[in-house]
């Protein structure tokens, strides 16, 4: 069974972005952290709304979620076949994204052996166009090997009252020394 490493985890939350507090996101679902709804089995509202958390909870949080809501579906998924470091992550991230590896093509044709058709398969999940890079990066990253964060990752503040991410106000952070610690 394949578990979650530090680039691992600095790659899925450079695909994600944090919010440190409560916010609404494109659909007008409250998320918090690296993309953490009340889905979950975290309770985002109200319990996140005004209230910033500090770096360290929300990569807890985030970390807590994957083992218990993503990691035990990819592994089942590549079930009797093994995934390496690149592989994993990139299967990791599809799932957190898209909640399809049990019915994405791509995964079944990759187990077949028609890693060919598989490479192409991953980039039916393009809904909406804006996924499409992120999208590319996992193909890259499962198929090739090639890693695109080097720790970095992006935090939003949130704009209020409408409670969205403030994307103009957003910097560039380094989250490798808190997961290097949560992640040995």
């Amino acid at each position: 069974m394949a578990k979650l490493t530090s680039r691992g985890a600095k790659e899925l939350i450079a695909h994600e972005g944090i919010v440190r507090e409560a916010y609404k996101d494109s659909k007008g679902i409250w998320t918090w952290s690296v993309g953490i709804t009340s889905a979950s089995g975290i309770k985002v509202y109200p319990d996140f709304v005004d209230k910033p958390q500090t770096m360290r909870k929300c990569l807890e949080a985030f970390i807590d979620r994957l083992n218990k809501n993503y990691i035990p579906a990819v592994n089942a998924a590549f079930k009797g076949h093994a995934l390496t470091e690149a592989q994993f992550t990139a299967a990791l991230s599809f799932h957190f994204n898209t909640g399809g590896i049990k019915t994405a093509t791509w995964v079944s044709e990759w187990k077949a052996g028609k890693v060919d058709a598989a490479r192409k398969s991953i980039m039916n999940w393009k809904k909406p166009p804006e996924i499409i890079p992120r999208r590319e990066k996992e193909r890259d990253l499962f198929f090739n090997g090639k890693w695109s964060s080097k720790g970095k990752s992006t935090e939003f503040p949130v704009k209020k009252p409408s409670y969205t991410p403030d994307f103009a106000k957003a910097k560039t952070i380094d989250v490798s020394a808190d997961l290097d610690a949560l992640l040995p």
